[in-house]
């Protein structure tokens, strides 16, 4: 295909019949991909090193072709086929050797997210347009606020669906035949770097976007911290009416000042101050906004209280701040400040987000095992400072010793699992050798957290807080986070069931 004719394929009613479109990957986010340029007529090859049953099952139903085996080299198959465009699956790094072969070869390179701009007329609302998106991605919060905003548009009378990264494939939205008038899209960086590689055609324009924060994470699959930066700006490419940013988080601001976008676009700040003309932020224990209003030079609206925000289990200050840039991008929508109050006075947080377990005996325990870097854990031990805190994992080349050094000393002790304890065993030695450190080297994954459960209860007696927030991902004892959240769960009733605090004791000696 010539490079006009696939510059071209910018709605779904384009001549896509003749593209020949390469898929890497087979997980839910590569089948929609794989689903949807089948439906538009493209001559479709996945290729994966594995694949769930149902998908490998669907693909030939479909009318798309699938190569298994390993990717380490690129496969022959691959080369024989010669396609147009590469479409990755976000876990394939710009360093993988499909991807650098298809960059050598002057192969266009897609994510899913570009995919899915260039068909989002497939449903159009009722003034003939497409829905509007909302972007949103930060180093942590993602989730959180995508179904805030989510929530708070619904409850506002418009049609949002929260997608991507979250989940749900946006093309899965995208081509939902109900229609939308907002996506509500969550970007990892992984997504935002292939959207960085898109050419003029293919390039977003989001009504409102965020990025919440930055701090490093995933620098093994970017390459440096600068790239992984770089990723994360992305998100504010070409927006049209609100940059949201975090006034708390410079990286944020920069991010903005420095962004093409849209004129007359504006920027609009939070943090858990009080909030200057054009900002969302806390007065005297009211969320209040001065964004979004006629005479925000001298007034505000208010949103929601502390108090409320209390009641229903939201006012850990990064979660309040989650909503202040929830509350931004549904204002700048149109949402009514009394929709927002409504909505969050019915919002839950999703499990292992700071999630109370069990309370017993005077003992919280809380699993936030979703904090999976050090910038995440930082939020949770200060929500709970003097807690026990289990930490520890796959620290995703990420170094911890600034977190122990800046928030570590606050805990009451430190369990510490994960295949690299080392590394942070020596962190704590080195920034905060007055805090009781135990290892938990439990080799198999069932025996894991109940040790963990067994030391902490005995380390924090008839009273306290015990924290998971591990700060690390999951991967090396775990199938996930969400694995890693259920077994401490579990621990921690098994715990209580049996009743025998009292019988714990502490190890002969800490690390």
């Amino acid at each position: 295909m010539s490079a006009d004719r696939l510059s071209a394929l910018t709605s779904w009613n384009a001549e896509w019949t003749g593209l020949r479109a390469a898929v890497l990957g087979l997980s839910m986010t590569g089948f929609s991909v794989a689903d949807t340029l089948a439906e538009l007529g493209a001559e479709v090859l996945v290729l994966s090193e594995s694949a769930e049953e149902e998908y490998e099952r669907l693909l030939p139903v479909i009318g798309a072709g699938l190569e298994l085996g390993s990717l380490a080299e690129v496969p022959a198959a691959l080369v024989e086929f010669l396609p147009d465009v590469v479409i990755a699956s976000p876990g394939f790094a710009p360093s993988h050797p499909v991807i650098r072969w298809a960059q050598d070869a002057g192969i266009a390179i897609w994510g899913d997210i570009e995919l899915a701009w260039r068909v989002r007329d497939k449903v159009l609302r009722g003034d003939g347009t497409p829905a509007d998106w909302v972007l949103i991605t930060g180093t942590n919060g993602k989730t959180t606020t995508t179904q805030l905003t989510a929530s708070l548009l619904v409850e506002g009378g418009l049609r949002a669906a929260p997608c991507g990264n979250i989940g749900v494939p946006v093309l899965d939205a995208v081509r939902d035949p109900a229609g939308f008038d907002v996506l509500v899209v969550e970007l990892s960086s992984h997504q935002l770097w292939y959207l960085g590689q898109s050419r003029p055609e293919g390039e977003l324009y989001p009504y409102a976007a965020v990025c919440l924060n930055l701090a490093d994470d995933h620098l093994v699959w970017h390459g440096s911290a600068a790239a992984y930066r770089d990723a994360k700006a992305v998100v504010y490419r070409n927006t049209r009416v609100a940059c949201v940013y975090n006034k708390a988080d410079a990286a944020t601001r920069r991010m903005v000042e420095e962004a093409e976008v849209v004129e007359g676009a504006r920027a609009i700040g939070f943090d858990l101050g009080i909030p200057g003309p054009s900002d969302l932020g806390i007065v005297e224990g009211l969320v209040v906004d001065r964004a979004f209003l006629d005479d925000r030079s001298r007034s505000a609206l208010e949103l929601t209280t502390i108090a409320d925000l209390d009641r229903a289990g939201l006012a850990a200050p990064h979660i309040v701040q989650n909503i202040l840039a929830a509350s931004a991008l549904a204002r700048s929508l149109g949402t009514e400040p009394e929709s927002i109050h409504a909505a969050l006075q019915r919002f839950e947080l999703d499990a292992h987000r700071i999630q109370v377990i069990a309370r017993h005996s005077g003992v919280i325990w809380v699993d936030d095992s979703k904090a999976t870097n050090p910038h995440a854990a930082a939020s949770s031990l200060r929500a709970y400072p003097g807690a026990v805190w289990i930490v520890g994992g796959d620290l995703k080349g990420v170094d911890i010793a600034e977190l122990v050094a800046d928030v570590g000393s606050t805990a009451r002790a430190a369990v510490v699992i994960g295949v690299e304890r080392g590394d942070v065993v020596a962190a704590f030695r080195r920034h905060a050798p007055v805090v009781p450190v135990f290892e938990v080297d439990a080799g198999e994954t069932g025996q894991v957290m109940n040790r963990v459960v067994e030391i902490a209860a005995g380390i924090v007696g008839d009273e306290g807080t015990v924290l998971l927030a591990p700060a690390a991902a999951s991967f090396d004892q775990f199938s996930s986070y969400a694995d890693r959240g259920h077994r401490f769960a579990e621990a921690v009733r098994d715990w209580i069931d049996r009743g025998s605090a009292d019988d714990a004791g502490i190890p002969p000696s800490a690390v």
